[in-house]
């Protein structure tokens, strides 16, 4: 046997227990054929001596939106008065949409309204996205066609999605543009697989012809892709069959191969804690909000009974405890009903969880798909409006492992900063990018955050069989650091040396 690739004087990490670290991994058709003393003696096509850098199991990001990441628009981050969002927006080019990303309400002078907007164009429809993905400001162009809808121009949810859809779709072209971009950029911060968190419809689709982007992109990393519920629908499938919604052809959880495949049906149950909009059980401080679910109850736990009955893997956001409240009683009536003991459901965010809720998480193997780096960037603002005593169980770590929960790693980019070694550092050292301490007794150890963004995500997408471990017969995805992340004061600096996929070392164009 010769191989294709020997990796040679690296310092591997390679979060297989039964080989925890290896020196010389071998490459063979874009698997690791084997390490240290499995290849010494092997030829191979091509030696690579790395000179002591570490090495990595490819980052996986179980939660992500490229083609919102990537899309072109008007950016508006940081801006924190009227007048600059409106300087930004001025000579807009074109005659169609004008549309903004980044708009943060918190920090504005005053809260943005439809006549500011209308200030910048009274004909052109104008949307200002929030920085959350859960509202936007519009102009008067755009209220106009939103019967029924009284507002100064903020809409959130619901709302929002209105809006929204009258932009939609996007083209093909436009998405496949916007994939390209997010992936270089995932691929440069040692990214090797994104499942995209709700294609078709709903809040973030681009258009119902979003899959087909993805096979036309031919991105350089592995991507998964999450249905949204929006798009089942009645089918007249056989009764015994158990079906009464489905896709078209009935496709479901693990359609496809390595390089894209369908992964979770994504449900949303309620907002986000930016827009004030995430379900809870007691009012965000000094406040009588509650946030709000996203849907009737009847709805939502018909799709996630839907979905279970059909063969889907259940991505079901549930940010508030509230929410995840409602969540667990759905996912335990669709069990009762038709048990799946390897369903794997999974809860998107899991970002306020009550003590006794852990048991219950547990109970069902559900698996929180958390986004350290939200406590990074508002980390701050969050502790405020939860209070002490709920802010230490805001996106929680070691209370889910302690609990034998398996946590995914994930970045919802580009709500924050998408690099996992970002999140890593949060969930060893739980703090704010001020240095506020956030929940500190729920830090982990750097091991225990790799394993959250290699076999802990890979198990979140059903894909530990394959990948999250440098493991012989596994795909040789791999990223290359200049620094070991266990013994680096500053694990959020550590340069990515190279990125791996497949065996093909692919080019770093950004970060």
């Amino acid at each position: 046997m010769k191989l294709d690739l020997k990796l040679a004087g690296c310092r591997a990490l390679t979060m297989d227990p039964a080989r925890p670290a290896a020196h010389t991994i071998g490459i063979w058709q874009g698997r690791i054929a084997g390490l240290d003393e499995q290849v010494a003696d092997l030829p191979a096509a091509e030696t690579a001596d790395l000179g002591g850098a570490v090495v990595l199991p490819g980052f996986i990001d179980a939660h992500t939106h490229l083609a919102w990441n990537g899309r072109r628009t008007i950016d508006v981050t940081g801006l924190d008065t009227v007048a600059l969002v409106q300087h930004a927006l001025a000579n807009a080019p074109g005659t169609a949409w004008i549309e903004a990303s980044g708009y943060d309400r918190r920090i504005m002078d005053r809260p943005l309204t439809a006549a500011d907007l209308d200030a910048i164009s009274g004909v052109r429809p104008v949307y200002v996205a929030d920085l959350s993905g859960h509202a936007c400001v519009v102009n008067s162009v755009v209220l106009r066609q939103l019967p029924g809808i009284t507002s100064d121009g903020w809409l959130t949810e619901n709302e929002q999605l209105a809006a929204r859809t009258l932009r939609l779709p996007y083209s093909i072209e436009e998405i496949v543009a916007e994939l390209r971009r997010s992936a270089d950029q995932a691929l440069a911060q040692g990214v090797t697989m994104c499942a995209e968190a709700g294609i078709g419809a709903g809040l973030i689709a681009s258009s119902p012809l979003e899959a087909a982007a993805y096979q036309r992109a031919r991105l350089p990393i592995r991507m998964q892709l999450m249905v949204s519920a929006y798009v089942l629908h009645d089918v007249a499938a056989d009764p015994a069959d158990g079906i009464a919604r489905a896709i078209d052809l009935g496709l479901h959880t693990g359609f496809g191969d390595d390089m894209v495949s369908l992964g979770a049906m994504k449900l949303w149950t309620d907002g986000g804690m930016i827009a004030r909009t995430a379900a809870l059980s007691e009012p965000y401080a000094g406040t009588e909000n509650v946030g709000q679910l996203a849907e009737s109850e009847e709805f939502m736990r018909a799709a996630i009974i839907d979905g279970h009955n059909a063969g889907w893997q259940l991505a079901i956001h549930a940010i508030g405890d509230r929410a995840i409240d409602f969540t667990l009683d759905a996912v335990a009536r669709a069990q009762s009903a038709r048990p799946r003991a390897d369903a794997r459901h999974r809860i998107e965010h899991c970002g306020l969880v009550r003590p006794e809720q852990l048991e219950r998480i547990a109970a069902l193997g559900m698996v929180p798909v958390v986004q350290p780096t939200f406590l990074w960037a508002y980390g701050d603002d969050y502790s405020e409006i939860m209070g002490p005593r709920r802010a230490p169980w805001m996106y929680r770590g070691r209370s889910f492992l302690d609990h034998g929960i398996t946590v995914a790693g994930s970045s919802d980019r580009p709500v924050a900063d998408g690099a996992p070694l970002r999140a890593i550092e949060f969930m060893v050292r739980r703090r704010s990018s001020s240095g506020r301490a956030v929940g500190p007794d729920e830090a982990i150890t750097v091991e225990e955050a790799i394993r959250a963004y290699t076999l802990g995500s890979a198990y979140a997408c059903r894909k530990e069989h394959v990948l999250g471990s440098i493991t012989p017969g596994k795909l040789a995805d791999l990223v290359v650091l200049g620094d070991d992340p266990r013994t680096s004061d500053a694990i959020a600096d550590i340069p990515v040396l190279a990125t791996m996929v497949g065996g093909t070392l692919m080019p770093q164009r950004s970060a």
